[in-house]
C-alpha cells in the first residue's frame, strides 16, 4: 500500500534488540519524526531478550512490549510442523521460518491496539523473512502500510550500521557484536555470514555454537530416551508427561551433551539466490527421527508414501511464507487425519551425534510378525505371489518383447531375408 511520509505517526517495530532494529528506531525518528513502539517477540530466545527494555527506551522508542509467544510458537507451529514432517529440502527443520508467522500476526494485533499508522520490520531486501512477515501481516490487515527500511535507507552494509550506531550513540549490547548474522528461539539457533559464505570453508564451531556440542566433545557413553507421541503429537519423556515448551527444553539439553543437532546447509532461499548456514537445532533432529520411526509402524504404506510428498510440499509453503493460506490449512486437515494412528512409545539411543532407533511400539501397529517372519508361518501362501509378480512385470516383458522384434526385424532387413 502506497502511503504518504506525513502520514506516519506512529508506527509498531519488530524489535529484536540486534543491530538492524537498534538502528531502526534512531532512523525512524529522524526520517518520519513518528512514535515509535517497540514489540520484542519471546519464542525461547532466554537470554537475548535481557535488558531489551531499557535499550529500546534509550534508543528512542516511547513504549515497548514484550510478548510471551513460546507456548503458543511450539504447541501451534513447531508441533504442526512436525506432524506433517516438513523439512525444507528435506533439510531444514524451519526454525526461522514458522516463528515469523507468528510474530506478524501479534505485530498486527499490537498496531490495532494502539490505533499505529504502520507496522515496521528490519528484515532486508535479500532475505526470506521479509516475505514471511509481510504475507503474515497481510493475513490480519489487509492495508496497513508496512515501512521496511532497508529497503529504502542509503545504509549498505553491516559496517554502515555499526558506525551509524556509533554516531548516534546507539548502544550495542552483546548480540550485535556476535561475528554472525543469527537468529535464535527456542527450536534453533542460525548462523549466517563471514567465512560460512565460502562453501569450501569448515565452519569455526569453536566461536559459534550456543546449543550444541560437536560430536567430538559429546558423552563418551550411550543415552537412552523414550519420547511418547499422542496423535503426532510429542507427550512425554521417559514416562514424565509434560507440555511442549519443556519437552523441547529437555530434549535440546539431552542433544547438546550428545553432540545431536548441528546441520551445514546450503539452501534455495525464496528470492532465487543460495545461501550457506549452520543450523543448531537438537530437539528438532531428535524429534523429527522418533516421529518418523513411529510413523513406519503406523501407517499403510499408501499413505505413508503419500505424506513423504505433502511434507516437503508444505515445507516449501510454510519456508515461502505462505502459513495462513487455504492450502497450507488443508494439507494441516490431512496430516491431521494421517496422525489419529500415530500414538506410542519411541526408544531412541543418543551417542556423538547419532540419533539411533532403539525399539518402538504402539497400539496402532501394523507390523505382523506372522505376515513378516522369514521362518515357516501359517498365515501367508507365498504361492499365491506368483500371478501378481506376472501381471506385475507385464509392462515390462512387453516393452522387451517390442525391442526384440524391432531388432530382428531391422537385422533381418539387413541381411537380406
Amino acid at each position: 500500500m502506497k502511503y504518504k511520509k506525513e502520514d506516519i505517526n506512529k508506527v509498531v517495530l519488530a524489535y529484536s534488540g540486534g543491530l538492524d532494529t537498534s538502528i531502526i528506531i534512531n532512523w525512524l525518528i529522524e526520517n518520519y519524526e513518528c512514535e515509535v513502539i517497540a514489540v520484542a517477540a519471546d519464542v525461547g530466545q532466554n537470554e537475548e531478550l535481557d535488558g531489551l527494555k531499557e535499550k529500546a527506551l534509550k534508543s528512542g522508542a516511547s513504549k515497548y512490549y514484550q510478548l510471551d509467544l513460546t507456548e503458543e510458537f511450539i504447541e501451534d507451529y513447531v508441533f504442526e510442523a512436525l506432524k506433517a514432517s516438513a523439512k525444507y529440502e528435506n533439510q531444514y527443520y524451519l526454525g526461522t521460518a514458522f516463528a515469523r508467522p507468528l510474530i506478524g500476526k501479534k505485530l498486527v494485533e499490537i498496531a490495532h491496539k494502539e490505533n499505529a499508522d504502520a507496522i515496521v520490520h528490519g528484515c532486508t531486501g535479500k532475505g526470506n523473512d521479509q516475505v514471511r512477515f509481510e504475507t503474515s501481516i497481510r493475513a490480519f490487515d489487509a492495508d496497513i502500510p508496512i515501512i521496511a527500511p532497508w529497503r529504502i535507507w542509503e545504509i549498505k552494509s553491516r559496517e554502515e550500521e555499526v558506525e551509524y550506531a556509533t554516531n548516534h550513540n546507539i548502544p550495542l549490547n552483546g548480540k550485535n557484536k556476535s561475528p554472525y548474522s543469527e537468529d535464535r528461539n527456542l527450536w534453533h539457533i542460525s548462523h549466517e555470514g563471514l567465512d560460512l559464505e565460502k562453501p569450501e570453508n569448515e565452519p569455526d564451531y569453536k566461536n559459534m555454537l550456543t546449543l550444541c556440542k560437536t560430536p567430538k566433545e559429546a558423552n563418551d557413553f550411550e543415552t537412552y530416551v523414550t519420547i511418547e507421541f499422542d496423535k503426532g503429537i510429542p507427550i512425554a519423556i521417559d514416562g514424565v508427561k509434560m507440555n511442549g515448551v519443556e519437552l523441547v527444553k529437555k530434549l535440546n539439553e539431552l542433544g547438546q551433551d550428545n553432540g545431536i543437532g548441528i546441520n551445514d546447509i546450503v539452501e534455495n532461499r525464496l528470492v532465487g539466490m543460495k545461501v550457506r548456514g549452520v543450523y543448531e537445532n537438537p530437539a528438532a533432529e531428535i524429534l523429527y527421527k522418533a516421529h518418523h520411526i513411529l510413523e513406519t509402524l503406523t501407517l499403510e504404506r499408501d499413505t505413508q508414501h503419500y505424506k513423504q510428498k505433502v511434507s516437503l510440499d508444505f515445507a516449501e509453503l510454510v519456508y515461502n511464507g505462505l502459513w495462513y493460506t487455504t492450502l497450507r490449512e488443508s494439507l494441516s486437515a490431512f496430516v491431521d487425519k494421517t496422525q489419529e494412528t500415530v500414538t506410542g512409545v519411541v526408544k531412541l539411543k543418543l551417542y556423538k551425534g547419532n540419533v539411533i532407533n532403539a525399539g518402538v511400539f504402539s497400539k496402532y501397529t501394523l507390523y505382523d510378525e506372522e505376515y513378516a517372519t522369514f521362518g515357516e508361518d501359517g498365515v501367508y501362501d507365498q504361492t499365491d505371489s506368483q500371478g501378481f509378480v506376472n501381471l506385475y512385470a507385464l509392462p515390462i516383458k512387453v516393452h522387451t518383447m517390442m525391442k526384440n522384434n524391432l531388432y530382428k526385424k531391422e537385422n533381418d532387413e539387413t541381411s537380406g531375408k
